[in-house]
Order: structure tokens, then sequence, then C-alpha cells
């Protein structure tokens, strides 16, 4: 398989954990965003969206948007499982991950950021705030939500969907200077999730198409 990811990307990141959650190898092929190495011909033809990430089969079939990647990955390789068992709390945990996914991401995404600050002229103060109140907004809910679980992680004792939504989420919201005081719960739960493994050889700053320090 090969996997067009961007280190910085949110998306990318949730099925870089996924990936190395199950144990299963992708190559992967680094799209810059920030240079739109998304719109190029080649890459649309892959992905219509221009967005990562794109992940091509071993048949050379391609998948985007990152949570249908998230579900087939589960379908297919069933263990570790992202989702609990049971219906309901398996439309639980989706919540939780759609909150982040569909809620907070989408507002604070490079296209939209480069929007504001392009065609609407607004200030780099002004965008700034954009992204801090919806990734604010959505983190007090999920807060509610997390904590009132009481497990070790978003839902349960080992990673899920929604732990593959939030430790990308809480990185973009720590490189934008986010405040994160006021959800404990949230920092305690990606603190113990990026000690794992999986998740530390997803982080952005080990990926190969990450800047040198």
């Amino acid at each position: 398989m090969k996997l067009y990811t961007y280190y910085r990307s949110s998306a990318a990141f949730r099925v870089r954990i996924a990936l190395n959650l199950k144990g299963l190898e992708a190559v992967p092929v680094p799209v810059h965003l920030a240079r739109g190495e998304q719109t190029g011909a080649a890459y649309r033809a892959r992905n219509p969206q221009a967005l990562v990430p794109a992940l091509e089969l071993d048949d050379g079939r391609v998948l985007t948007q990152s949570m249908a990647i998230l579900e087939y990955l589960d379908e297919t390789v069933p263990e570790p499982a992202l989702l609990p068992a049971d219906p309901v709390d398996r439309a639980r945990v989706r919540a939780m991950a759609d909150l982040i996914a569909c809620d907070i991401h989408p507002l604070n995404n490079l296209r939209v950021l480069t929007y504001l600050k392009g065609p609407l002229d607004q200030t780099p103060a002004a965008v700034g705030a954009w992204y801090g109140h919806w990734v604010r907004a959505g983190f007090a809910a999920l807060e509610t939500l997390v904590a009132a679980q009481g497990a070790r992680f978003c839902w349960g004792d080992r990673p899920g969907l929604a732990d593959l939504c939030l430790v990308p989420q809480m990185w973009n919201a720590r490189r934008f200077e986010v405040p994160l005081d006021d959800f404990p719960t949230l920092v305690r739960i990606d603190a113990a999730l990026r000690a794992l493994p999986a998740f530390a050889a997803s982080a952005p700053e080990v990926q190969p198409d990450a800047p040198a320090v």
C-alpha cells in the first residue's frame, strides 16, 4: 500500500496511527500541502478533492477521506478494534470522533485558514482567534463527554477511533498556541496516548517529510 500524506495533516496523522496500531505497512508518499502539490493533475487523478490522505491499496484502488479509510482498515483488519462491540457504544465513540473530524477540524483546515488570510483579507490575529474559538468550543464539549467515561482513554482502556482523532487535534492546538488548561481530561489522555509506540511513530515531527530541526 501507499499512503499519500503530509507530516502536519491531522487527517493523515489519524491514518498513520491506525496503520501502526494494526501492524500494517504503507509506503509514505509525501504531498507538500503548503507548496500546493495536492493541486497538481497527477494527485487530483487520485483524489479529485486535492486533499490528503489517500490510501492506495495493493491492487491500485485508491481510498480517500480519513474516516472512511479508518473504517475500511477496521473492517479488513479487525484487531485491535477501533470501535467497541455494543452498537450504542459504537455510536457514542463515532460521535466523539466526528465531533473532532466533522466539527473542529474542517473549520481549521489549511485551505480554510488560507482563504481567511487571502480572499477574505483577515489579519493573523483574526485568523488565530477563529482557530482558537472553534477548537475551544469543540474541546469543551468533548471534555465533558470523555470525562464522564472515567476511562484511561476516550472510551475504555485501549485506543479507539476517538483517540485517533484526538491526538492530531491536540497537536495542532498546541501548534497554534491554544490554551488547554480547561481540558484536563483531554490533556491527560493525549499524554498517555502519545507515549504509546503506534502514536509516537505517527507524530508529525518524526515523519520523513518533516523539516530537519
